[in-house]
């Protein structure tokens, strides 16, 4: 004898408890799924509370670092990373900071964000001796690792945008940088809620970045070029 087939209904809709007991559980267990989802947004946002400013409150430091933030097809800087570079500017000419370490990706020959970085800053009054690249810093965990240990960073203002700042300080902070962040100028368009949401998920490979420690994509030996420019600012 042929059993009757399921209705597709039957199969997708999934059976709910029918006691109160069972719904109170299964509410319990979709409520802690929320809090373990939300956690690493959780210590992100701790771990750099206290540690943000302006450009005129933040404290004196030696280095900032600008993480990259994109080019648009003319190779310029896109919108969020010119208010980055813009910000970081306004640290050098405010005397916040003696040399700025501009980290960024430059994957292919045809794709360099640091060099646009280093000339955008140039034109806004930085010197190039002032200025630091560093070609391998492919997201926020590796270029705060190659901050402390390619370049000898001990200390530093962060810039980045809003959505984003927190993220970086927190890193910043478990890489051995003490690390104090500006937030740049926000444009609220559609990339920037793109951004702001994917902050949620970047959230946990931040706290893995965290735990586990990995080395960056690619580290190498030290470089002295902040040391060398600090010298000859001084």
């Amino acid at each position: 004898m042929r059993l009757p087939r399921p209705h597709v209904s039957d199969i997708i809709r999934p059976r709910l408890p029918r006691t109160r007991a069972g719904q109170r559980r299964a509410m319990q267990a979709v409520m802690l799924l929320c809090m373990l989802a939300l956690l690493p947004a959780t210590w992100v946002f701790t771990a750099a509370d206290g540690r943000l400013r302006t450009t005129a409150e933040v404290p004196r430091s030696s280095v900032a670092v600008v993480f990259g933030a994109g080019l648009f097809g003319n190779g310029e800087p896109s919108i969020f990373l010119a208010s980055r570079l813009d910000a970081a500017a306004e640290l050098y000419r405010e005397g916040r900071v003696e040399v700025v370490l501009v980290t960024g990706d430059n994957s292919s020959e045809h794709y360099n964000e640091p060099h646009t970085m280093r000339r955008y800053l140039a034109h806004r009054g930085v010197p190039d001796a002032r200025i630091v690249s560093d070609y391998a810093g492919f997201d926020t965990w590796d270029s705060c690792v190659r901050a402390k240990k390619i370049f000898g960073v001990d200390r530093a203002i962060l810039v980045s945008q809003g959505f984003h700042i927190r993220r970086a300080v927190a890193l910043c902070q478990e890489a051995g940088v003490d690390a104090y962040g500006v937030s740049a100028a926000d444009h609220h368009d559609a990339i920037w809620y793109y951004s702001a949401a994917r902050e949620m998920f970047a959230a946990n490979k931040a706290v893995l970045d965290a735990v586990f420690k990995p080395d960056p994509q690619f580290l190498g030996p030290k470089e002295l070029g902040v040391a060398r420019a600090l010298a000859g600012a001084r």
